[in-house]
């Protein structure tokens, strides 16, 4: 049993080291990944800029991933530690996601199997989820009841019932006091939320974190625009 909890730690950790290099050569559009602790792979702090044309615009929400030690076998939990009114987001933070739910057939649940994590998934594509889960929540299996009411009162008169959108735009504005302490910029608009956010550089001697970060020249495409889209692309969300 030790033995095998080791190479499940060896494995699990051979893995994240992998996708956090992956993630600081190509990091996900409005998002910021550290570690709590650089002697910890298994727990990061993920800062989330919130996508312009959006209700989050402008707001600064930080979360923590934990992975398990059989990671990617087992999925990792998401939780938000700034508070969020979401109809998938539990009041502790904790995101209910298909994609973070363990791979058993649930018919209760609503979910397929396929729809679940399985060991292809990566803390890239949980990331993506989040996002777009944030922007079209799941009005069929909340965590939080008042929220998904609301949402959908908002959604159902075209945005003429302001409750949802104003309780987001007061917490997003309750964000921007924590970026001006954490002395982080706040994207505000399409091209800067795209500028793909580069990773701190580690202190001297850690061996969990990689030295080959972006250099200026590179976050610039061939034309020497800084930019994740394509021309044709507006980037406008319904909000």
């Amino acid at each position: 049993m030790a033995q095998q909890s080791s190479t499940q730690v060896a494995s699990s950790q051979k893995a994240l080291m992998l996708e956090m290099k992956s993630l600081q050569e190509e990091p996900v559009e409005g998002f910021k990944i550290t570690l709590v602790d650089e002697a910890d792979l298994y727990n990061w702090e993920v800062a989330i800029f919130g996508p312009p044309n959006t209700h989050y615009e402008g707001g600064y929400f930080k979360a923590r991933i934990k992975f398990p030690i059989d990671y990617p076998y087992s999925p990792p939990t998401f939780r938000f530690l700034t508070k969020m009114w979401h109809p998938n987001i539990y009041e502790n933070g904790d995101v209910c996601i298909s994609i973070l739910h363990p791979p058993v057939d649930d018919p209760q649940s609503g979910e397929l199997p396929s729809e679940r994590w399985n060991p292809t998934q990566n803390v890239r594509t949980i990331l993506l989820s989040v996002i777009s889960l944030l922007n079209e929540p799941n009005t069929f299996s909340p965590a939080n009841v008042d929220a998904s009411v609301m949402y959908r009162k908002w959604r159902d008169s075209k945005g003429k019932d302001r409750e949802y959108a104003e309780i987001i735009r007061k917490q997003v504005l309750a964000t921007k006091a924590e970026a001006e302490r954490d002395g982080v910029k706040v994207p505000t608009t399409l091209a800067e939320y795209c500028i793909r956010t580069r990773a701190p550089a580690p202190d001297e001697g850690s061996d969990l974190l990689y030295d080959d970060y972006y250099d200026d020249e590179d976050l610039e495409d061939e034309d020497g625009e800084d930019c994740c889209y394509d021309e044709d692309d507006s980037g406008n969300e319904e909000s």
